[in-house]
C-alpha cells in the first residue's frame, strides 16, 4: 500500500473518531413560571405634617423646622423609624373676590415626617400625643410588610416560580423528569406586591379626630400583601 494511501486512510480515521468522541449537544426548551403567596404585614406607618403660614418667609421655615425638632426629640424616646419626606416652602396667595386681585397671605412652609413601628400602640401613642396641635396634621395611616419581611419570602416565591417554570418544560417536551436537565438561564421580569384596603379606624378622642386629614382613616388593613413573581427560564434537554 502506498504511504499516500495509509496518510489519507490515518486522516479519516482520526476525523471519524473525533465526530464518534465529540461531546454531544442538547437543545434548550424556554418555559414561564410564576409563583402566588402571601407575606404578612407587620409594620404600621402614619404621616405627620407641620404647615406654617407667615409674612416672612424666615419665620415661616423657622416655626415649621422648630416643630419638626419637637416631634423629632419626641420621637426619639420610642422604638420607631422616622424619615422626613416632604420639604416645601412658598407663596401662598389667594383670590380675592370682592377687588378681582390675588392677595399674597404669605410663606408657607411644610414638613413632613412618615413614622413607622410595629405596635399599633406606639402609632395610637404618637397620634394621641400630637394630633390636634396647632400647625400639626395627621394623614396617610396604613400597614404595609416591611422590607426584611417580604425579602425572603420573594426570595422563596423566585425559587417556586422556577420549579413551576420546570414542570412546564417537562410537559412541553413531553417526556419524564429525566428528559429536561440543568436550568441553563433564568430572568424574572414581574415582581409585584399589592397594597389592598379596608376600613378600620384607630382609637383617638373626638377632638383629635376632627384635626386629622380624611386620608388617615380608611386606608389600613390587615389583610396579608398579597406577592406574585413570574420567571423566564431555559432549560438543557438530555
Amino acid at each position: 500500500m502506498k504511504k499516500s494511501t495509509i496518510w489519507i486512510l490515518g486522516i479519516g480515521l482520526v476525523v471519524l473518531g473525533c465526530f464518534y468522541f465529540a461531546p454531544k449537544t442538547h437543545g434548550t426548551v424556554s418555559t414561564n413560571g410564576e409563583c402566588l403567596t402571601t407575606a404578612p404585614r407587620d409594620r404600621i406607618a402614619v404621616t405627620l405634617r407641620v404647615t406654617t403660614l407667615n409674612k416672612n418667609a424666615l419665620q415661616s421655615m423657622r416655626d415649621a423646622t422648630a416643630k419638626i425638632a419637637e416631634i423629632n426629640s419626641y420621637l426619639a424616646e420610642l422604638d420607631v423609624h422616622a424619615q422626613t419626606t416632604e420639604f416645601n416652602s412658598y407663596e401662598k396667595t389667594e383670590w380675592n373676590h370682592t377687588t378681582q386681585k390675588s392677595v399674597n397671605l404669605g410663606t408657607e412652609t411644610t414638613i413632613a415626617v412618615e413614622v413607622s413601628a410595629d405596635n399599633m400602640d406606639v402609632i395610637e401613642q404618637i397620634l394621641n400625643q400630637f394630633a390636634g396641635q396647632p400647625n400639626i396634621y395627621v394623614g396617610n395611616l396604613q400597614m404595609f410588610t416591611s422590607q426584611e419581611t417580604l425579602k425572603p419570602i420573594m426570595e422563596e416565591c423566585l425559587e417556586s416560580a422556577v420549579k413551576n417554570a420546570r414542570e412546564r418544560a417537562v410537559a412541553l417536551v413531553g417526556g419524564a423528569n429525566g428528559r429536561v436537565g440543568k436550568l441553563l438561564s433564568v430572568s424574572y421580569g414581574n415582581a409585584s406586591y399589592d397594597v389592598p384596603t379596608t376600613n378600620f379606624r384607630v382609637m383617638a378622642t373626638a377632638a383629635k379626630m376632627e384635626a386629622m386629614d380624611a386620608g388617615a382613616f380608611g386606608t389600613l388593613t390587615s389583610k396579608d400583601t398579597n406577592v406574585s413573581v413570574q420567571v423566564s427560564a431555559t432549560f438543557e434537554i438530555k
